[in-house]
C-alpha cells in the first residue's frame, strides 16, 4: 500500500543561535528519578524500591523525599569499581548523589573532562559541565559540584558569529578554564532547527587526511 508523506518543513537559517566551548573530554549523563511513597497499613511512608547496583538512592527518607541517582556514558549506564567506569564519573556521581539531586528528574548530559582525559586542561582534578545553557542560565542556582559549558555567543546564526567564536578562542584560550591555551573548538547549536554542530581546531587536517 502507498501512503503519502509529506516533505519536511525547512528551518530558516537566520534565526537565533547559541555557540558554547566544546569541551574536550568524554561525554556523560546523571539520570535522577525520584520514587513515588505509598502508605503500609501502620499508615508510615514505605517506598518499592528496585534492586541493583546500577543507582544509588539520595534524598530525604523521613519526609518522603527519595531518588534515585545513576551515571552513564555515551553508551551504556556504568557504576562505580566497575571496568566500564568512565574515568571515574560513575564514582563521582554516587559521591555527590544528595547534591545532584537538585538538578531535578530527568537526564542531564555533559561533558566529564580535566586530569586525565583528553586535553586534560592542566587540572588536578575533573570537572562536570552541562550542555543544556537554556535550562541552566548563570543566574539559575544549580549543584556546587557542576558548571555549565561557557556560551561564547547568543543572537542570530551568522557565519562571522562562528568565526568570531573561534578566533576568540585562539587568542585568548579556553573561557573554561582561563590560560589554557590549546581549546578544542566550538558546539553551534541552531535553536529553530534544534540541531547542534561541532567546529574544532582541528577540522582542516581531518579533513586532508
Amino acid at each position: 500500500m502507498i501512503t503519502f508523506e509529506p516533505f519536511p518543513k525547512l528551518a530558516r537559517l537566520s534565526r537565533g543561535c547559541v555557540i558554547t566551548e566544546k569541551l574536550d573530554g568524554t561525554n556523560a549523563q546523571i539520570i535522577i528519578k525520584k520514587l513515588q511513597p505509598t502508605y503500609d497499613r501502620a499508615d508510615e511512608l514505605y517506598f518499592d524500591i528496585p534492586t541493583g547496583d546500577h543507582f544509588k538512592l539520595a534524598g530525604d527518607l523521613s519526609v518522603g523525599d527519595l531518588y534515585m541517582v545513576a551515571a552513564g556514558s555515551r553508551t551504556r549506564l556504568i557504576a562505580p569499581g566497575k571496568t566500564t567506569d568512565n574515568y571515574g564519573f560513575a564514582a563521582w556521581v554516587y559521591d555527590n548523589a544528595d547534591e545532584l539531586v537538585k538538578l531535578g528528574e530527568g537526564r542531564h548530559f555533559g561533558e566529564w573532562y580535566g586530569q586525565g582525559i583528553q586535553r586534560t586542561y592542566g587540572l588536578t582534578e575533573k570537572r562536570f559541565a552541562l550542555f543544556d545553557t537554556h535550562k541552566w542560565p548563570e543566574m539559575r542556582p544549580r549543584p556546587a559540584c557542576v558548571s555549565v559549558v561557557p556560551v561564547l555567543h547568543r543572537g542570530e546564526f551568522t557565519s562571522d558569529a562562528i568565526t568570531a567564536a573561534m578566533d576568540n578562542l585562539g587568542l585568548f584560550g579556553s573561557t573554561a578554564v582561563p590560560g589554557y591555551m590549546n581549546p578544542e573548538g566550538i558546539v553551534v547549536y541552531h535553536e529553530q532547527a534544534k540541531v547542534s554542530f561541532k567546529k574544532t581546531f582541528d577540522d582542516k587536517h581531518k579533513e586532508a587526511a
